[in-house]
C-alpha cells in the first residue's frame, strides 16, 4: 500500500468516525450510513488527485510482505483427527 493509499484511508476513517459523531450514531444502520459519506469524501479527494497529477493512487503493492507458507502438522500413524 502506498503512502497515499494510507492517507486516503486515514481521510475515509477520519470523515467516517466524525460524521457518525456529529449525528450521534447509533446501531449499524446510522454507522453504515456515515461509513458510505465518509467514504465518498475520500474517494473524491482521491478522483481530484488523480485527474490533477494524471497518476492512479490505487497500486497492487502489499503494505505487508507476503505470509510464509505454513508448515503442516505430520500426525503419527494410528491417531485420527476425530478421537474425542
Amino acid at each position: 500500500m502506498s503512502e497515499a493509499e494510507l492517507i486516503f484511508t486515514a481521510l475515509a476513517e477520519l470523515s467516517t468516525r466524525q460524521i457518525a459523531e456529529s449525528v450521534n450514531a447509533t446501531g449499524m444502520v446510522e454507522n453504515a450510513d456515515a461509513g458510505e459519506k465518509g467514504g465518498k469524501i475520500a474517494k473524491k479527494a482521491r478522483l481530484e488527485l488523480e485527474s490533477k497529477t494524471g497518476k492512479s493512487v490505487i497500486t497492487s503493492e502489499n503494505y505487508l510482505p507476503p505470509a510464509k507458507k505454513q508448515k503442516q502438522i505430520k500426525q503419527k500413524p494410528g491417531i485420527s483427527g476425530d478421537e474425542e
